[in-house]
This record gives structure tokens, sequence and C-alpha cells, in this order.
């Protein structure tokens, strides 16, 4: 539900008093007063003016957005990092949530809309991810690093299987033939 700038201000000023406004139908009473709640906290860390309707959403920068996951993900709640913002408590979670799931990358925002039809034309307003800092650098080499000597170990023991299966095989072989030497013997005499 969409409520104007007056009505919300009217809705803060009665919690001020200690009272509450009617409950708009349609809409519980519990939850009506949870977002009057939210109103009176988005007021107190933003001002009374982050209230109003925007006439276009601010854009929020991929270093903008890890500076708010960073202070979620360092044990700040999503609900009072979104309010002393003034962003959404559900954007916020789902910028936590690429976060987790992308890295920095899944901060930085996407080209919407249709595929062109046309793929040789040029295309506008593509954003390449940003290269590393220095420190997201040495961890990317870190990690190459770790992951080779991992392919390099699990190649071993590749082998190491690969002997022990041909060492079975052999003794197993070898086995049998001595099995078949022990019947014929038995059959001669």
């Amino acid at each position: 539900m969409h409520y104007s700038y007056i009505f919300k201000r009217n809705a803060v000023d009665l919690y001020h008093q200690g009272l509450w406004p009617d409950t708009p139908d349609g809409i519980s009473t519990e939850n009506f007063r949870n977002t009057i709640r939210g109103w009176v906290r988005i007021e107190e860390s933003c001002g009374p003016y982050a209230l109003c309707h925007k006439e276009h959403n601010k854009e929020w920068s991929p270093e903008e957005r890890y500076a708010l996951v960073a202070r979620v993900l360092a044990g700040e709640s999503l609900k009072s990092v979104a309010y002393s913002v003034g962003v959404t408590y559900s954007q916020l979670n789902q910028w936590v949530r690429n976060y987790k799931n992308y890295g920095y990358n899944g901060l930085i925002p996407k080209q919407r809309g249709r595929k062109s039809k046309n793929p040789d034309m040029k295309k506008i307003g593509t954003r390449k991810p940003p290269k590393p800092n220095e420190s997201e650098y040495e961890e990317l080499i870190r990690l190459r690093a770790e992951n080779a000597y991992m392919k390099a170990e699990i190649e071993v023991i590749k082998k190491e299987i690969a002997l022990r299966e041909e060492k079975e095989a052999a003794r197993l072989k070898a086995k049998k033939q001595q099995s078949s030497k022990n019947s014929e013997k038995t059959d001669s005499n």
C-alpha cells in the first residue's frame, strides 16, 4: 500500500503522542503498526523528508552497496542499517544475498531489458566489473595457487588409486593362476 507524505507525518506524530491512527482496510493492525514504527525510525535517522516519495530512485554505486553490506556482515541488523540510510529492508537484504552468492560482482547493477536482435550494434551502458584492489588481487592469486595445489593433489590420489587397483588385479590374476595350477596337479594325481 502506498501512503502519502501527509498521512505518514500524521501517523508518526500520533505515535509520538502515544496514539495509533485507524488501521486502513486490507492490512492487519500488527503489520500497520510495524510499518509506522519503521517510519519513525526512518524519520529519526534521516530526517522528516525521508518519508517523502522520491521523484526517482537513488542510484547506489557498488562501493556504496558494499559499505552497507559490510555493516550487515559485521553484525549490525538489516533493519537498522536500512533505516539509517533510507533504503528498504528488502533491497538491502537482496544486496546481502547477491554479495554472499556472487561476491563483489553481485553488487554491480545488471543491464535490464530484452537482448538486442542485432548483436553487432554497439552496446551503450555496459559495465565491466571493476579491477580488484590490491588485497583482492593478492587473495585471487593465493586462491588460484591453492586451487592448482588441490588439483595436483587430486591427480596424485587418482594415480595412487590406479596403482592399487593394478596391484590388486595382478594379485588376483596370480592367485587365479596359482589355483588353476593346483587344480591341474590334483587332476593329474
